[in-house]
């Protein structure tokens, strides 16, 4: 990329001073909830052997802080946080806990590095799912914090909602936790509910109001109910935040999380930051993920997905086959990938010679010419109807895989646990 500014072929506005902002970090450490957060995914399970290669994989590529699991979910979940938290890896495992003491004796039960102790701070959760009044939340936090700082390991404080909480209650929330001794804390767009420049206005107050208690590091976790959470989480490093969380493939609940992969790319490439990732293992990292949790990755879907390096166009690649950054941002190399080619409607002259030249055949431009035309009309002739019945046959097997426990598995159980199923 800065080669070809340097070479006069390229504006890049991304590196005017007047596109910066003053609390813009160097570098950034990347936390991932993927074994958490992503697992959260409608219908998906991981086994341990799973989140243990996972895990390790994240660790090999510089990932800091990875969310291991929940240990209030179950015992065997407890079990497995512990077993990845043996690994004796170089990144820092966490474990979230409710902000009750219980919640964090099962988290310490599982030997792990760092507990993000967290709490809903909006009127509509205290309300409605806490049934807590605002006293008795700060009450919570301040007792739950300084109960898992006294255990030795490395606290954070996460309010959920913080999006929908009114500023002043967050505001106060934060400073409890730090006194408390919480060693960072994080904003949490639960919802997907706000756009790049609300989340600059809500980190900023966090950072001018907050920090003043004591400087500690500040983290996002950003949802994509809009399709921003990316976007949010970029708004949010500009106003000073070095821990992003994020999820591979942007998996997670409803419409998933900020992706790990965009986030770092973008920080990368963008905006100069050092996200400390080695970018080379994320399509590595993507697939094995995607293979895992038998989610498809969406061949659309940016950095990873089977289209993003991949052109059809006979005007794009002929750009391309002149300049490698003609019609891509970044070389697939950079994130492990390749640049495909297809044969299709679109298809051009400069595709064809590429491909035959490849193989050391020569051609006429009539011959090219009636190859290209050849391709066009062959596409046209197979049609979709054998596309389209492959296709529903797929989506109806997916929605399958995915329906976790049917409601007959539940009466079912339910009759043989009480004796008064229906």
């Amino acid at each position: 990329m800065f080669e070809l500014e340097k070479d006069g072929l390229i504006a890049n506005y991304n590196m005017l001073e007047e596109s910066k902002t003053e609390f813009l970090p160097e570098e950034v450490w990347i936390w991932d909830e993927t074994l958490r957060d992503g697992e959260q995914t409608p219908g998906v399970f991981l086994t341990l052997d799973e989140k243990i290669e996972l895990a390790k994989l994240m660790d090999e590529m510089g990932v800091a802080v990875i969310a291991a699991g929940f240990p209030a979910v179950s015992q065997s979940e407890k079990d497995t946080i512990k077993q990845i938290s043996s690994e004796n890896l170089g990144l820092s495992v966490a474990a979230p806990a409710r902000a009750m003491r219980s919640d964090v004796d099962a988290c310490l039960e599982c030997e792990v590095d760092e507990i993000p102790i967290f709490i809903a701070s909006s009127n509509l959760h205290l309300k409605y799912k806490l049934r807590m009044t605002r006293k008795q939340v700060v009450e919570a936090v301040a007792d739950s914090v300084s109960y898992a700082k006294d255990h030795g390991v490395v606290v954070d404080f996460i309010t959920e909602d913080s999006s929908r909480t009114e500023i002043e209650f967050l505001i106060e929330l934060h400073k409890v936790a730090i006194e408390a001794g919480a060693d960072k804390i994080c904003a949490c767009d639960t919802v997907g509910f706000l756009r790049p420049l609300s989340m600059k206005y809500l980190m900023s107050k966090i950072r001018e109001e907050v920090l003043k208690v004591k400087k500690v590091p500040l983290a996002v976790h950003c949802h994509d109910d809009f399709g921003l959470a990316t976007s949010n989480t970029l708004a949010a490093i500009e106003e000073g935040v070095t821990f992003p969380l994020t999820c591979i493939n942007g998996y997670g609940e409803r419409a998933g999380n900020a992706p790990l992969e965009e986030v770092v790319m973008a920080l990368e490439v963008l905006y100069g930051i050092n996200t400390h990732i080695k970018t080379e293992k994320l399509y590595e990292l993507s697939t094995l993920t995607e293979k895992y949790f038998t989610v498809p990755v969406p061949v659309h879907k940016a950095i990873v997905g089977e289209n993003a390096f991949s052109h059809e166009s006979g005007i794009h690649i002929h750009g391309e086959m002149e300049h490698h950054r003609a019609y891509e941002p970044i070389s697939p190399s950079s994130v492990g990938r390749g640049r495909k080619f297809f044969m299709g409607k679109f298809t051009g002259a400069h595709a064809i010679r590429h491909k035959l030249e490849k193989k050391g055949i020569e051609a006429t431009d009539d011959e090219v010419s009636i190859i290209v035309e050849r391709i066009k009309e062959l596409q046209e002739k197979l049609g979709k109807d054998d596309m389209r019945s492959a296709f529903n046959d797929v989506k109806k097997i997916m929605s399958e895989m995915h329906t976790g426990v049917s409601e007959d598995e539940l009466w079912e159980i339910v009759n043989d646990v009480t004796g008064k199923g229906i």
